[in-house]
């Protein structure tokens, strides 16, 4: 799925209304009546709505909203700024609509102490929606405070009041923490960054039925991860395949204490569907690797730490998980990066041992795929003050060094050499444990030994990650799952993208 901008949006529904044709009230009625079915739908146990109503149109989505709901036989109160000021065209018709309804009042902000909110009672903000280029200002601000401190469910159209959608807020700026947000057609980038995506709750994309045609022809340089396309990047396996056709895979990690990484990097490569898969680590992990994943072949690389890399030449390398950052183990592997060249997966520690230098960067191999978390990141290419300037700053050194970031978050963005970012929206807090990162790695180089290419390794590979860990929580919870339950869940998630993709009678 595309994200587009605030001004593409508005393009978007600007080029709906000169093709279908539809005007700009019927697509404000249509956006209106999606939200107020989902709120019908999934708001049975509550009855009373306070819906808090600015003067553009998404103020004009909230009146017309307000009136659906109304006939839905919910209890419906409004909140406008003045019922005599100035609102937008469309918002005014919807505003004149309300006159045939003697249910519903029309109250002032004001008049917002006086309104009894009990626990029932929903509130639905639309008082700005993807317009707003500015912080909050007097009685929108004092009323957005106020309305945060409630207990009440806040339910926000199109995008939290107060959140600019293509970048941060300002330091201070205030903004409706939603617990959910009823967004139309399309994700906005703001809720994918941790900075202002905890305002949104539960984000919800609601189809308005906007023109496709536009979609297609529009460009755009941010993309969110959904299964149609990991359905076009997914290779269902040939029944008359073998194991050579799906690749070496050497797993590269371990340190005394720190075996049960590359343990877990080696697990995922093999539940990834790796053809054969190696693991080159200290010797004392031998009995612990050969004991935990017999299915794998254990190369030795010293006694307690890596003391040399040595690899087939058709073998697809990860290296990190555990690898820790020893002195003897460092010089190894800027030894090894300097004489190789094939593309590999990096990951944890190999990117600390490189930070330590920057001349290190370099050696880096063209299209290899390097997985920072934030503090990883910063190590290799300096701080940032927020992750929009941590987003760019890896696409500039994506296409400086020819290579694909993939910058672990709580939406991981996967970024290419040629600029395109990737936003991915499985996955949940359960994966922030240790371990989580090192299944990734097995995972990316499993992929690329399979033949995917580095763009749909990524794609498919955080997604997967993602998805399983998706699965793993409604077994064990976010604050018991193991990284171990995530691996275990792969298997789930094949099966489910091979009944969408392969065709069977």
């Amino acid at each position: 799925m595309k994200i587009f901008t605030a001004e593409q949006i508005r393009n978007w529904d600007q080029f709906t209304i000169s093709h279908e044709p539809i005007s700009s009230i019927q697509l404000m009625e249509r956006a209106s009546m999606a939200v107020a079915n989902w709120i019908s739908e999934h708001c049975k146990s509550h009855k009373k709505i306070a819906v808090f109503c600015g003067a553009g149109n998404n103020g004009g989505d909230g009146l017309a909203v307000s009136r659906i709901l109304y006939q839905k036989g919910f209890d419906v109160e409004i909140f406008v700024r003045d019922p005599k000021s100035k609102f937008s065209a469309d918002a005014s018709v919807n505003l004149k609509r309300l006159r045939d309804f003697s249910g519903i009042s029309v109250r002032k902000f004001n008049d917002v102490d006086e309104y009894h909110f009990d626990e029932k009672t929903i509130i639905v903000d639309a008082l700005f929606g993807t317009g707003l280029s500015r912080p909050l200002e007097g009685n929108y601000k004092e009323l957005v405070e106020q309305l945060n401190l409630k207990s009440n469910t806040r339910i926000s159209i199109d995008v939290p009041s107060g959140m600019l959608s293509d970048s941060v807020s300002e330091a201070g700026a205030v903004v409706m923490k939603a617990d959910y947000t009823l967004s139309f057609q399309c994700w906005k980038r703001s809720f994918l960054h941790p900075e202002t995506g905890k305002y949104t709750g539960k984000t919800i994309i609601l189809d308005i039925g906007l023109d496709k045609k536009y979609s297609e022809i529009t460009e755009t340089e941010y993309i969110v991860i959904d299964d149609p396309l990991i359905d076009s990047v997914f290779r269902a396996r040939d029944e008359f395949s073998h194991k050579g056709n799906y690749g070496k895979v050497a797993i590269a990690g371990g340190s005394y204490g720190k075996i049960g990484a590359v343990v877990l990097a080696t697990k995922s490569a093999l539940r990834a569907g790796a053809g054969l898969t190696f693991t080159l680590a200290p010797d004392c992990g031998y009995e612990i690797l050969q004991t935990s994943c017999p299915e794998a072949m254990f190369i030795k690389g010293g006694e307690a730490l890596i003391e040399e890399f040595k690899f087939d030449a058709d073998m697809v390398c990860g290296i990190g998980p555990g690898l820790g950052t020893h002195a003897e183990t460092g010089k190894s592997l800027i030894d090894f990066l300097k004489n190789y060249s094939q593309p590999l997966v990096l990951d944890a520690d190999a990117l600390n041992i490189i930070s330590q230098k920057q001349s290190n960067i370099e050696l880096i191999p063209k299209r290899s795929i390097i997985t920072p978390h934030p503090k990883e990141f910063e190590r290799l290419f300096g701080s940032t003050k927020n992750s929009f300037e941590r987003l760019e700053l890896a696409r500039k050194k994506a296409k400086e060094l020819n290579i694909y970031i993939v910058l672990k978050d709580h939406h991981t963005q996967i970024v290419s050499p040629e600029g395109k970012v990737y936003y991915n929206i499985t996955g949940n807090a359960g994966l922030a444990k240790g371990g989580s990162g090192d299944i990734l790695t097995g995972v990316l180089t499993s992929l690329l030994a399979q033949g995917y290419s580095q763009e749909h390794a990524c794609i498919f590979g955080v997604w997967l990650h993602g998805k399983a860990a998706d699965f793993s929580i409604k077994k064990h919870s976010k604050e018991s799952m193991l990284p171990t339950d995530v691996i275990d869940e792969f298997g789930q998630v094949f099966e489910d993208v091979n009944k969408r993709t392969v065709k069977y009678l």
